[in-house]
């Protein structure tokens, strides 16, 4: 049977998007939306889907609480790819409907976010209203008896729901990304490319002065660069807290293993969340070049030189 691959939808969502990115070739039944990112997570850990796409953070509102969670809890899933899709909004009416006639706009409340300035200034007396998705604005547009005048979407989403376009480029943000993870079943891992991204989450053993710090010198010694760290509670209590991490490298890096060995000696759990070519606002990324003296060579050295003293060689 055909891959098939689940996103957080309704169709004409930024995940669509992203996944059309992802899987270029796959045919538009083999994609299929769900109602939420937990949904996403469970159709790919049921195996009812292949895999899937979620988004995982935002250049402007941050980490996707939603996602970060399911990685966190739950069965283990393995992040094989990722991709940066710039996030681009435009106000979606129905045909006929005028600029003076917008009262009502529905959005996301990240998108709500990013357009606020937009809004406030061209459109200052209309009522904005949160829902699911940008899709699922758009689509309430276009639904008999709506109760909304406009939807702040992105351009797949009026395509999708034959919208007209009455403002293009109002993001308060020109630069504004969202980074989507497509996520799998456990398995083999892909292969290293030179500009590779490892995930992981560290569940710190014990509250104490100094145990963030421990735990970022695993990395800073070994010359592993840190492009995410956030602290999310663990559900076991007020103040109890683990630390998702995204590092440059792959685990099958010298330097990124030894450095996740160390974090592995000094915390209660890890959860391996994958390693994964790297990417740089879409445009794939580029080969790192790793500090001095932390390349696999360097290490592999170290090893040898190690192993000839255990074994009473001569230097």
């Amino acid at each position: 049977m055909p891959n098939r691959y689940a996103y957080l939808g309704p169709a004409g969502t930024f995940t669509e998007a992203a996944l059309r990115a992802l899987e270029p070739e796959a045919p538009a039944e083999a994609l299929v939306p769900c109602s939420g990112v937990d949904a996403v997570f469970t159709a790919v850990r049921e195996g009812q889907v292949d895999g899937g796409v979620v988004p995982l953070e935002n250049s402007v509102e941050g980490g996707v609480t939603a996602t970060t969670a399911e990685l966190i809890n739950g069965a283990p899933l393995l992040i094989t790819a990722e991709v940066a899709v710039p996030v681009e909004f435009t106000l979606f009416t129905r045909e006929g409907v005028a600029f003076a006639d917008v009262k009502r706009v529905a959005t996301h409340p990240h998108a709500l976010a990013q357009c606020r300035g937009w809004l406030a200034a061209n459109l200052p007396d209309a009522e904005t209203h949160a829902v699911s998705s940008t899709a699922a604005a758009a689509q309430a547009v276009v639904e008999p008896g709506a109760p909304y005048d406009a939807a702040v979407a992105a351009r797949i989403a009026g395509e999708r729901y034959g919208l007209c376009a009455l403002a293009e480029g109002i993001g308060d943000n020109s630069d504004a990304a969202t980074r989507f993870v497509y996520i799998t079943r456990p398995g083999p891992l892909p292969e290293p490319t030179g500009a590779d991204r490892t995930s992981l989450v560290a569940f710190i053993a014990d509250d104490h002065p100094g145990a963030l710090i421990e735990l970022l010198n695993q990395f800073a010694m070994r010359g592993v660069n840190l492009t995410r760290l956030e602290s999310r509670p663990t559900g076991d209590g007020l103040g109890k807290y683990c630390f998702c991490i995204d590092a440059e490298g792959h685990v099958l890096e010298a330097r990124v293993g030894e450095a996740m060995m160390g974090i592995r000696r000094i915390c209660t759990d890890v959860r391996f969340l994958g390693s994964y070519p790297r990417a740089d606002n879409g445009t794939g990324g580029t080969a790192l070049r790793p500090p001095r003296r932390t390349s696999n060579a360097d290490f592999h050295e170290a090893e040898r030189w190690l192993a000839r003293i255990r074994t009473g060689e001569a230097e």
